[in-house]
């Protein structure tokens, strides 16, 4: 895991210091909350419905015990005892007083952590893979990459006035769980003809026009990657509107010239900056690629967790929900459910916090991640060691068996707390969740990612839900349209709107309605419903939906 080095530390305090003043004189009022506004966004505080809130970097979402400990102590120093993990693999604090900010961010650096970029008009927080360095089917581990990709992006000087907000997520394994093509710029870690390079997608993006991302270059060698990315930022700084903020990002800028005009743009800004980049980049990947070796993991007998996986069938429902496979024998990659029936998706006690960092010091060699579905992620867990970890969750209300499933809800804070947002998102996924537990039916419905947004900005990602749900206002009632067959995977797709929406009350049960009509649709219990649709077409699950304009048209 990537440690700060002096140089790190040292900018982190000196723009912790920068920010106490700036805060100071906001409250004493020598500066207005519109003069305010670009210094605490830069420093990923925003002002929500309620209060402010703190947007704290969790980098390719990897972090240690420690780490996590001392987000569990900010949440109970500082805001309510609570945190939430959003689908950038960040974390944030809802409730924070302005006065506090400056201590809370003096307390993250003591923990190597920051809030810098997790907002403003700049390169994001970098997210990866959730399983990287851990996942069966992976090529190599993102996150040297990424981490070289927040050190180049930092503070870059010409980056941080961009004509909309830039996000950039890193990949190496052959099936995409970092949503690449729903990026600015996606890279996927490949291989060719023996050599180890990337693939560069760019244009992709969610919001009020969803895009899936293009492939710009099939093939960028290592030493090449840092100033491919410096040409295609730089060719969108230049050349991305400022005129209508709704027609900034890269998505609209590919979209309105095309790739190939984008592509001999920045081939021909690479071949300007490329003799700057001397191979400095890649020494400093070669340090911090040693931060990122392996752990040394055990051998031992896996009668413990054979025992409990034939005797106990909580233990059984679990392993098989919430556990992956992990590239080395005898280990497994552990999904924490944060989305136990009727819960806030996302949300984490500052208790929760402290088991995860105890069980990842104890069973997990000290490392946790963030995933973009917001669940926690214990990497590296002997099976042996597993039934332990299971009783601790359950105790804690951690041990949920639902990962993958229809109440394992991607969802934004919505109208409960986001000063955009136009309908509710949280109890409408606290509903569905419920609801599908009364049923008892999640289990044999199997695979289903459902996603919520709030509003058209798409922070839950509903473009690309297999059942997708976005709330909207509608004269001043909340009003929630579905869409079906997006996906956020390699084969990814933006899901088809399904047709008029639905009032509070009524969006429970046409989610059911869908799921029904799958049940009876799908040709064996093997069939997902995202295979299910992609067969059978929208149509079938349109009259389930709407009952009312069937019966008419007969």
């Amino acid at each position: 895991m990537y440690a700060y080095s002096d140089f790190d530390s040292n900018f982190v305090t000196a723009r912790n210091a920068q920010f106490r003043a700036q805060v100071e004189r906001r409250i004493d009022g020598s500066l207005t909350e519109d003069e305010f506004k670009p210094l605490r966004l830069m420093n990923g505080l925003y002002l929500q419905l309620h209060a402010y809130m703190l947007r704290v970097a969790i980098p390719y979402g990897t972090l240690s015990g420690g780490q996590m400990r001392k987000l569990a102590d900010i949440a109970d120093k500082w805001d309510k005892g609570y945190g939430h993990f959003t689908t950038r693999q960040n974390i944030q604090y809802n409730w924070p007083e302005l006065r506090d900010v400056p201590d809370m961010l003096d307390a993250l650096a003591e923990v190597d952590m920051h809030a810098i970029q997790t907002s403003g008009n700049t390169i994001r927080n970098v997210t990866a893979d959730h399983f990287a360095g851990a996942a069966a089917d992976e090529i190599a581990d993102p996150r040297p990459i990424a981490e070289l990709i927040r050190q180049w992006s930092t503070d870059h000087p010409e980056f941080q006035f961009l004509p909309r907000k830039f996000k950039v997520a890193v990949s190496g394994a052959a099936h995409d769980r970092a949503v690449l093509k729903a990026h600015d710029i996606g890279l996927r870690i490949v291989e060719k003809d023996g050599l180890r390079g990337f693939e560069v997608i760019v244009g992709g993006g969610l919001g009020r026009t969803p895009m899936i991302g293009k492939v710009l270059y099939e093939f960028v060698a290592s030493e090449d990657l840092l100033p491919t990315l410096e040409a295609i930022v730089s060719v969108y700084n230049l050349l991305g509107r400022r005129d209508n903020k709704y027609k900034a990002r890269i998505k609209i800028t590919v979209h309105e010239n095309g790739i190939e005009d984008i592509r001999a743009r920045v081939d021909a800004r690479y071949a300007l900056i490329r003799p700057q980049f001397t191979g400095v980049d890649q020494q400093m990947l070669s340090q911090i690629e040693a931060d990122f070796a392996l752990p040394q993991f055990k051998t031992s007998s896996l009668d413990a967790y054979d025992a409990a996986y034939a005797a106990d069938p909580v233990f059984r429902a679990w392993a098989d929900t919430n556990l992956s496979d992990h590239r080395t024998q005898g280990y497994a990659i552990v999904s924490i459910s944060l989305k136990a029936h009727g819960a806030t998706p996302g949300d984490a006690t500052s208790a929760q916090m402290r088991v995860m960092a105890e069980l990842a010091e104890e069973f997990g060699h000290n490392e946790l991640r963030i995933s973009h579905e917001q669940n926690v992620i214990l990497p590296h867990v002997h099976r042996a060691d597993l039934p332990a970890v299971h009783a601790r969750l359950k105790t804690a209300g951690l041990g949920t068996a639902n990962i993958g499933l229809i109440s394992d809800i991607i969802a934004c804070p919505g109208m409960d707390y986001c000063a955009l947002a136009t309908a509710r998102s949280i109890p409408i996924a606290q509903e569905i969740a419920t609801r599908f537990d009364e049923l008892k039916l999640e289990h044999e419905v199997g695979p289903l990612k459902i996603k919520i947004s709030g509003c058209i900005n798409a922070c839950g990602h509903h473009h690309v839900g297999h059942i997708g749900i976005l709330g909207l206002d509608r004269a001043g009632v909340e009003n929630y349209q579905i869409t079906l067959g997006g996906d956020g995977t390699q084969d990814a797709a933006i899901g088809e709107r399904a047709g008029p929406g639905f009032s509070a009350d009524e969006i429970i049960p046409a989610i059911e309605r869908i799921v029904l009509a799958y049940l009876d649709l799908r040709q064996a219990p093997s069939e997902t419903f995202l295979e299910a649709y992609r067969r059978a077409g929208l149509a079938p699950f349109k009259a389930a939906l709407y009952p009312e304009a069937k019966a008419n048209a007969a």
